[in-house]
């Protein structure tokens, strides 16, 4: 690997072999695909190690284990055992933290849009009001909407303007690491960890057609350069499949600043085994990830495309209402992208002269409210970390999966979402530790590090300056700082039936549990209770439950198992269900999106958001 890692991991190897063999000659090679070509060719261009490079990564090294092994100890002593903190993970956490309280704090207001229906022949479309009286609608309420639908209901209605607007969209270029990750996110809901994971099979190799072949370039990256001979074969496949679409040059991305452009960005390393070709020798998430590089590559180095935008404007009495729709004139890039492609759909309209007459159907208001910020998501905080210099492509999946390991944050509906935990040890820090928690601090850190490896600084220096005034602060900090531990233990009416004692509601690793007073004395301990056990005659209760040694999901079972054998694969709530007075779980699925049904096999009642609000109230 051409990074610091890389060159660190080297460097450590021709070390251990110089002290047994000093005298044998040792140079590094260096690729970026598992392919012969790839191989043979490092191999017949050996390198010296770059002690600069060796520098930087062990600057890094100290610094995180600084962090990590001066702050954790502190979060043991004044907060709970088994927690950690570091210089990385805990700035994410603040972010995503921060953001939790935004989604908390966010207060919706009203506000009401009018639309009317019109029609040409056998035509329909809808406008919407865009223009009152001169000046853009603010209609707060129902009544004030409904005042504005009456003046215009008798109103005539002609064409005001027609109007077009060309729209040039240039191809993306390869994916970086972080913009991969994002991308799986959005198409396909995968985690950063499962990302990374199946991308790094199809980069150690797959088995097609008896023979073991790497399929992509290596994937932990964050520049968007490419080799020569890759776009040499690129372009030639281009002028081969899509002639119409190939460039008179070659397509050139510059990399972001903070980039380390160590490796070349994520690419399929032969761009003749298209997806099609190899769909049935790879597993579903593997021809998942591969057809989103492919795409991503092979489209860079096409043509633009080309939308048209048609904007109406409908003019009746005080009103002026609005319908736009783009059509898609030159397709360009677009041509091989299927996962990647926009899933737009373009409205069928008349066809429509400036001053014609246009009949009205019907106009009506609607209600809305103002949205407020969204939760991170696996593909927001990694690019949230991207675009302020935090961290590196390398550490984005472990970043997630720690905080999450930690229970810092559960992952709910693909959100990641603070927990009491979680704000917490924010707060702590925040106030205890504020630069190190601090993201420009953060960012201004990994860009010395950058010019520890650009022999701009000492790195021994550099970590000198940090290291003095953050010990003061530890010993200060750990000396003075309130203990804050059991301050989330919470009293049950549960009794202990191995020793007598009151038990109580614990914090541990995986979330709250139910524990004895008497610990260590007493270890009985048993998960959080969610609902009434819904078998007729049973009075147990419904509790998660996982299946020993699997890292599968937890599914929901009752306490007098194996009396009892009642399981649910959905996470119950505390709402009855109004027709048989079983509880209701969450499910989900692509047609309804989230909704609520009732447990009872025998009962068809479920309902969505809306009417859960009415079961509840």
């Amino acid at each position: 690997d051409n990074d610091r890692e890389g060159e660190a991991i080297a460097f450590h190897i021709r070390n251990a072999i110089m002290k047994k063999y000093p005298k044998i000659k040792i140079a590094r090679i260096v690729f970026n695909e598992i392919t012969p070509q790839a191989i043979k060719t490092a191999i017949s261009d050996p390198l010296e190690i770059d002690v600069h490079k060796v520098e930087a990564q062990k600057a890094r090294r100290v610094l995180d284990r600084l962090v990590g092994y001066k702050l954790s100890p502190i979060l043991w002593k004044k907060v709970k055992n088994g927690l950690s903190a570091g210089r990385v993970q805990s700035v994410a956490l603040r972010l995503i933290c921060e953001r939790g309280k935004e989604v908390d704090e966010f207060i919706p207001t009203e506000y009401w849009t009018i639309e009317a229906n019109f029609k040409k022949g056998k035509k329909h479309f809808e406008a919407q009001l865009v223009e009152w009286m001169g000046k853009k609608p603010e209609i707060p309420d129902f009544k004030d909407a409904e005042k504005i639908v009456g003046k215009l209901k008798n109103s005539t209605f002609n064409v005001a303007s027609i109007k077009e607007k060309q729209k040039v969209t240039k191809p993306l270029p390869p994916f970086t690491t972080s913009k991969l990750q994002q991308a799986a996110a959005n198409r396909f809901g995968f985690t950063s960890r499962k990302t990374m994971q199946v991308a790094q099979t199809l980069y150690e190799g797959v088995e097609i057609d008896s023979e073991r072949i790497g399929l992509i370039t290596y994937m932990r990256t964050d520049s968007t350069r490419v080799a020569q001979s890759a776009l040499d074969e690129v372009r030639n496949f281009i002028q081969k499949n899509y002639p119409k679409e190939l460039p008179v040059q070659t397509q050139i991305y510059s990399s972001g600043k903070s980039s380390q452009d160590a490796h070349e960005a994520i690419r399929p390393t032969y761009v003749n085994k298209t997806p099609d070709v190899l769909k049935k020798q790879l597993s579903k998430d593997q021809f998942k990830i591969y057809s989103i590089i492919w795409e991503r590559f092979v489209s860079s180095q096409m043509t633009p495309s080309l939308t048209v935008t048609t904007s109406i404007e409908i003019k009746g009495g005080e009103g002026l209402f609005r319908v736009s729709f783009s059509r898609l004139v030159e397709k360009g890039f677009q041509q091989v992208l299927k996962f990647l492609s926009s899933e737009e759909k373009t409205k069928i309209m008349p066809s429509l002269k400036e001053g014609e007459e246009v009949e009205c159907d019907d106009i009506h208001s609607s209600q809305h409210f103002t949205k407020g910020p969204a939760y991170y998501n696996d593909a927001s905080i990694i690019k949230m970390l991207e675009e302020n210099g935090i961290g590196r492509p390398s550490t984005y999946a472990p970043i997630i999966s720690v905080i999450l390991d930690r229970y810092y944050v559960v992952r709910k509906d693909k959100k990641l979402i603070p927990t009491v935990l979680g704000k917490i040890i924010v707060d702590m820090l925040k106030k205890t530790f504020p630069t190190v928690v601090d993201v420009d601090f953060t960012a201004q850190m990994e860009s010395r590090l950058d010019h520890v490896e650009d022999a701009n600084e000492n790195w021994v220096t550099m970590i000198k300056e940090f290291y003095g005034p953050f010990d003061s602060q530890v010993t200060h900090v750990m000396e003075n700082l309130e203990s804050i531990k059991g301050v989330l233990d919470e009293p049950t009416s549960e009794v202990c039936e191995k020793c007598g004692r009151p038990m109580v509601k614990k914090l541990g690793r995986y979330g709250f549990f139910i524990a004895c007073t008497g610990f260590p004395e007493c270890i009985n301990s048993k998960p959080v209770p969610l609902a009434d056990c819904p078998v007729p005659g049973c009075d147990g209760k419904i509790i998660a439950k996982r299946k020993q040694g699997a890292r599968s999901k937890p599914f929901y079972g009752c306490t007098r198992y194996p009396d009892c054998t009642f399981i649910s694969y959905f996470p119950p709530t505390d709402l009855k269900c109004p027709k048989c007075g079983y509880f209701l779980v969450e499910k989900s699925d692509k047609k309804r999106g989230d909704y609520k049904a009732c447990i009872n096999p025998d009962c068809d009642y479920l309902h969505l958001h809306e009417e859960a609000e009415a079961v509840n109230a």
